[in-house]
Formats: structure tokens, sequence, C-alpha cells
């Protein structure tokens, strides 16, 4: 008997015990150190830092992700706030993107003079490749006519492993007119590759450096950027 009642407090303390893992709420670290600051196949500024910061729980997360200018005084701060939630492949949230270019203080929203955009977003894992759509549905995001752009981009990534390093592929596109991404009509935006290969410093510290090369068809600007990622494991 006392033998059943041991296996059975073991068997409900490992389910309690499995429950309490899946329940705790999981934060994270860390920062980039950056060469040049490209994004979605935009320059947006020189050599930079930026910090992350992120909590998440049951699918459910909260990050907070900023950028400073390392070398160029007159590049933009800016401080992006995510919320979303992940199910399987499926993840979807919003998105709030603010830079202290046009000088308006953080917490002034009214439109259209708001340094304020919110983007919408939405993906899936196929596994092999992934899918995006994000679309700003409020803030800063203008027509010169004074309608709302509604500035869309959609992104295939597809991640894999070659060399002993960590790779990541990318098409970007924008659908259509966009004073966002300075396009006038439909165009590739972003068209990257990314080698990402860790070099652990300790036992529980590693250093990850990484290069990636993108090019903008629709600007015509190709960009190489390198940098390293601080985090601990």
């Amino acid at each position: 008997m006392k033998v059943k009642i041991a296996m059975i407090v073991t068997m409900l303390s490992s389910g309690i015990m499995g429950v309490w893992a899946q329940d705790q709420v999981e934060a994270h670290l860390g920062a980039d150190i950056v060469s040049d600051y490209i994004w979605r196949g935009q320059d947006f500024g020189d050599v930079s830092l930026q910090p992350e910061l992120s909590v998440a729980w049951k699918g459910l997360s909260l990050s907070a992700w900023g950028s400073v200018g390392l070398s160029d005084k007159d590049d933009a701060q800016e401080l992006d706030l995510t919320l979303s939630y992940e199910t399987g492949g499926l993840s979807f949230g919003i998105i709030d993107y603010w830079d202290d270019g046009d000088d308006q203080p953080y917490f002034y929203y009214k439109n259209p003079d708001t340094a304020h955009s919110f983007e919408g977003f939405v993906s899936y894992d196929f596994g092999p490749v992934g899918a995006s759509w994000q679309t700003y549905f409020a803030g800063s995001d203008y027509q010169a006519d004074g309608k709302r752009a509604y500035s869309s981009y959609f992104e295939l990534a597809a991640p894999f492993r070659l060399a002993s390093c960590d790779w990541d592929a990318r098409f970007g596109l924008v659908p259509w007119k966009s004073g966002m991404y300075d396009v006038s009509g439909f165009s590739v935006t972003n068209l990257s590759l990314r080698a990402t290969k860790a070099i652990k410093i300790s036992p529980t510290f590693e250093l990850p450096l990484f290069g990636q090369l993108v090019a903008n068809p629709a600007s015509q600007h190709f960009y190489f950027v390198f940098g390293l990622t601080l985090k601990a494991i």
C-alpha cells in the first residue's frame, strides 16, 4: 500500500510540476550591436545598439525593442513595443513603433502628427518556410492627400543550417503605394541572406556573430551588415 501511495504521489507531483513548468513566466534580455541599422531593406542608421527585453506566458508575450545610434548623433532613437500571441505555428499581434525623429514627445498620440505608428501582423511557420503579413492601421502612416496609407509588407523567411552556421534567407515586398517604404506601387524591397555563428565564451555565455547581405531592388541599394548579440544562456 505504501508503495502504491508513493507511486501515486510521485505521479501527481510529476503532473503538477509539468503544469507548473508550462505556467511559468519566461523572460529574455539581450542586445545586438550592428554596423548598420537596416530594416526591411531600408537604411535607418549607422552603428547602433539595439537592446531587447521580453516576457512570455502560455504563448502570450510582451516585448520592448530599442535602437540608439552609436556613431552618428543624428540617428533617431527608437522604441518598439510588441504584444503577440503564438499557438502552434500561428502568431499574431500588434506593434507600437516610436522614434524621436519628429521631435514629438512619447505620450503624444494625436494623428497625424504623432511619432507613433501602430502595425498589426500575422505569421505562420510552415516548417521550411515562414510567411508573415504586416499592415499599419493607426498612427502617423498617411498618404500625401491626407488619407490613411495602410502601408503593408509581406515576407517569406527560410531558415536553414549549413557549414556550422545558422542561415536565414528572406524575401520581402510592399504590395501597394507607401510613403513609409518610399515606393509608388508593388515593389520588392528586401532580399537578404544572414549567417550566424555562436562562439562559446563559457558554459553559461555565448557570443553569436552574424553577417547579413541585404538588397533593396526598389531603391537600388545594397548593404552588408555585421553584428554581434549579447545574451545569457
